[in-house]
């Protein structure tokens, strides 16, 4: 293992982004008479490139052609799904460590990992049955695998000294099924006893 030690606060900590900005629209007369002057430009070029070759068509069905498509690019751009969200990655952490190795893979799956914990916890912040489902089973992993690499077992293998380990507080919380969804405190408090097993 690396030299580096970093608390599970600490990776569950987030910086504020700033929201989106909103680009402004163009007003519907503005949309329809830039798409008539791109036609119409469009039709002018094609047609002097037509005639540099002998071949003569209807202005009007070219002009009628160029709008169609148009209209049908605006449409499907339109009905085209949303981008998905990016994970920000701090561009100064991801330039590769001192001993010249790249960890951007490494930053890029952390910041997956990170944003899958806090979607669970958001869902379950007013579910304490969606708490109990999909939050707590993932923290009692993470307890039993500090357990493993620390101590050499797990809450399965050796109750007794898992519970010393983890504390009666810590090991009532895993064990048993909440009445009601933690507060950040006091989640934060359950991390900070994880930290130290």
């Amino acid at each position: 293992m690396s030299g580096v030690s970093t608390s599970i606060d600490d990776l569950l900590q987030h910086e504020e982004e700033p929201p989106p900005t909103v680009r402004r629209r163009p007003g519907l007369v503005r949309t329809w008479l830039r798409g008539v002057l791109i036609a119409a430009v469009l039709t002018g070029a094609l047609l002097a490139a037509l005639r540099m070759v002998g071949v003569a068509f209807s202005p009007a069905a070219v002009f009628a052609a160029f709008l169609a498509l148009l209209l049908l690019r605006r449409i499907t751009s339109a009905l085209a799904p949303e981008p998905p969200e990016r994970v920000r990655v701090d561009r100064r952490s991801t330039r590769g460590g001192e001993d010249g190795s790249d960890n951007r893979a490494a930053q890029d799956a952390l910041g997956s990992v990170i944003g899958r914990w806090e979607n669970r916890l958001a869902w379950a912040q007013k579910d304490p049955d969606r708490f109990a489902r999909r939050v707590l089973p993932m923290l009692g992993e993470l307890a039993d695998e500090l357990l493993r690499q620390r101590h050499g077992l797990t809450r399965a293998t050796d109750p007794e000294r898992a519970r010393a380990l983890l504390g009666d507080q810590l090991w009532t919380f895993l064990d048993t099924r909440p009445k009601r969804t933690p507060s950040p405190r006091e989640l934060a408090a359950i991390v900070a006893q994880l930290e130290k097993v």
